[in-house]
């Protein structure tokens, strides 16, 4: 999470190099709202929180983190 500035804006490029998805996948989460609604700067600029993509890393990492460590069952 060194990337991702404590306070301001990342545009999508930013968003997608330290979340690993497609735009289109990425886009689909944020209309279901599994992932932060974004913030337009302007008619043709769009961003989205620093502290919502970091919220987000560590939503997700927690929810992998509790996924591997439950028992399989073969």
């Amino acid at each position: 999470m060194n990337e991702i500035p404590e306070t301001g804006f990342l545009r999508l490029p930013q968003v997608l190099s330290v979340i690993p998805l497609g735009k289109t996948c990425w886009w689909e989460g944020v209309k279901s709202g599994r992932f932060p609604k974004p913030v337009k700067l302007s008619a043709r600029c769009t961003a989205w929180r620093a502290e919502d993509i970091r919220d987000l890393i560590k939503t997700l990492s927690e929810t992998e983190s509790l996924g591997t460590n439950k028992p399989t069952n073969h």
